[in-house]
């Protein structure tokens, strides 16, 4: 693995790393802003500027940026999250000089167009009513919110139809300006390339601006523990327990991605083999783990007949409190390790992965390690550092409990203390 790191004058970095035995080039333009960055009013923004981006710019329409693309036979697309956006495209090597181009005029010429902005309000609503109706995707956002409150990382990405209806030109223009200024954008770029020639690229499609860096408001949320029963008829109740985590640069991330596999991060965890297999009260039971600037959450997601809610939540404390108390065994920890170091090599095979790791990496965690790195990093975790981490982050009157579910599931409020 070989990765090289440029630092524009405007202010952009640049990340690439170079794979010789492929034909194509996964590029991505990461913003370091998201939902947790909306002021009051604007949330939904950075997603909604997502949207934006793709209705034209000063030099070519929507259409044409789709077909562009689409006659390359590349792909282009985008997300927003909490903490950043990003844009990216992935093409064959030999076009990779069009692929900068475009998403260099997408975030610099956007027309921002009064009848854009109309429409695409329209078109968030109705993602958001989406979401609304998939109450599987819905308790996560619930969860978040309810463990983290009024913090920021609490807000749905998505935002809210109340604030996304009233979202006008003059706001979109004010929250770009500041957001998507240079400084807070890392270039990242993996496949069959050149890393100066994605440099030079940049240089020259991406001109230097004027704004200043948008500033980042970073403190730890106040969490308690609490209990939020939204009721609504489903014929399965969605469950999400859990608690807050560790932040992105915490040493001890790589302790917690392994109890996370160990709790429900596979077949093999303790959650699947003891709710599904043995006793058949789920068909989807999972753990797993966010990582933030200034914090973190741990959580455990399981969808049951409303009647056996009580029976799972207990299973869920069961085995919480079991390795909390116990620890784990030396071939768990030793599956675990070898399954997110297999994990890793495998998702190697896809620039895709490699550039969008290279991404986050300088955006997020501020460091990039090669692969033998991370594979060291995994293998130095010990038994002792389990259970430390597990004592800590596991105790049962830091848990937070959050379900989607019929009035009857009021009564499992009663397992959480």
């Amino acid at each position: 693995m070989f990765f090289s790191k440029t630092s524009l004058e405007s202010g952009i970095k640049v990340v690439t790393e170079s794979i010789p035995h492929v034909r194509s080039v996964a590029l991505g333009f990461w913003v370091g802003v998201g939902a947790r960055d909306e002021i009051e009013g604007l949330s939904g923004m950075s997603h909604f500027i997502e949207h934006l981006l793709f209705k034209g710019t000063k030099n070519r329409s929507a259409k044409e940026i789709s077909e562009t693309i689409d006659t390359l036979g590349g792909e282009i697309n985008a997300f927003a999250t909490k903490e950043y956006t990003c844009f990216y495209t992935r093409l064959l090597d030999e076009h990779i000089p069009v692929g900068v181009e475009i998403l260099s005029d997408m975030l610099q010429n956007p027309l921002f167009k009064e009848e854009d902005i109309s429409a695409e309000k329209e078109v968030v609503v109705e993602e958001i009513n989406l979401h609304e109706d998939t109450p599987d995707e819905k308790i996560h956002d619930l969860f978040a919110s309810t463990l983290l409150g009024d913090h920021p990382l609490g807000k749905s990405t998505l935002g809210y139809v109340n604030t996304v209806k009233n979202f006008n030109r003059e706001g979109v223009l004010s929250f770009f300006s500041r957001g998507y200024a240079p400084k807070n954008i890392v270039i990242a770029a993996a496949g069959h390339l050149d890393h100066q020639q994605i440099v030079d690229l940049i240089e020259k499609h991406f001109a230097p601006r004027e704004e200043g860096r948008f500033v980042r408001k970073e403190f730890k949320p106040k969490v308690e523990p609490k209990v939020f029963i939204c009721q609504k008829r489903t014929e399965q109740a969605h469950i999400c327990y859990g608690t807050q985590a560790l932040h992105a640069r915490d040493e001890g991330r790589f302790a917690l991605s392994i109890l996370d596999n160990i709790l429900g991060g596979g077949m093999s965890s303790r959650l699947f083999q003891e709710i599904r297999e043995k006793r058949g009260l789920v068909y989807s039971v999972y753990s797993y783990h966010s990582l933030f600037s200034e914090t973190g959450l741990i959580a455990i997601y399981a969808g049951t007949r409303p009647s056996k809610v009580e029976e799972v939540i207990k299973l869920i404390q069961k085995e919480i409190k079991s390795i909390a108390e116990k620890g784990i065994s030396r071939e768990e920890l030793h599956r675990a390790k070898e399954f997110l170091k297999g994990q890793l090599v495998l998702s190697m095979e896809s620039t895709s992965n490699r550039m969008t790791r290279l991404g986050k990496s300088e955006l997020v965690h501020r460091e990039i390690l090669s692969l033998d790195e991370l594979v060291e990093r995994i293998d130095k975790v010990t038994l002792g550092d389990i259970h430390k981490l597990a004592k800590i982050l596991l105790a049962p009157e830091k848990m937070t409990l959050t379900i989607i579910g019929p009035a009857e599931v009021k009564t499992a409020a009663n397992l959480v203390a």
